[in-house]
């Protein structure tokens, strides 16, 4: 059975961070700024936070702007929806867990309803061949 974390694929990989904790916990110039300033955060810390979480954010945030604006093209005549939606959902694919499910039920929607217009029927499940006994 899979566990929720591997269902939902929403919680970013866990990184061992003891090293940096260390450093910054022994360093005395550190501690003396911390001292000073309890709200006070080294640039090296941030900047390793932003490096490990800046490509999901930047993904989350233009995958949900095409989405948006592929849910306001099925509202306005202007921009075509449809061809919004599917670029943000693989977008959105590429971190998120929920995404791939939304754009693998997209694309069998999309093949129903070519294959609706187009006439070509679904083919069946080929059933085992039986072999026919030797004359």
């Amino acid at each position: 059975m899979r566990s929720r974390r591997e269902e939902w694929g929403d919680e970013p990989e866990e990184r061992d961070a003891s090293a940096t904790i260390e450093r910054f916990s022994t360093d005395p110039e550190i501690q003396e700024k911390l001292a000073e300033h309890p709200r006070w955060i080294p640039a090296e810390v941030v900047w390793q936070f932003i490096k490990r979480n800046g490509k999901r954010v930047g993904v989350t945030i233009a995958g949900f702007a095409l989405l948006l604006a592929g849910l306001a093209g099925l509202i306005l005549p202007i921009i075509p929806g449809w061809l919004l939606i599917i670029p943000g959902l693989a977008l959105l694919a590429t971190e998120y867990v929920w995404a791939q499910r939304l754009l693998r039920l997209a694309k069998e929607k999309a093949e129903q309803a070519k294959n609706a217009v187009f006439g070509k029927k679904e083919k069946p499940d080929a059933a085992p061949a039986q072999e026919e006994p030797p004359s």
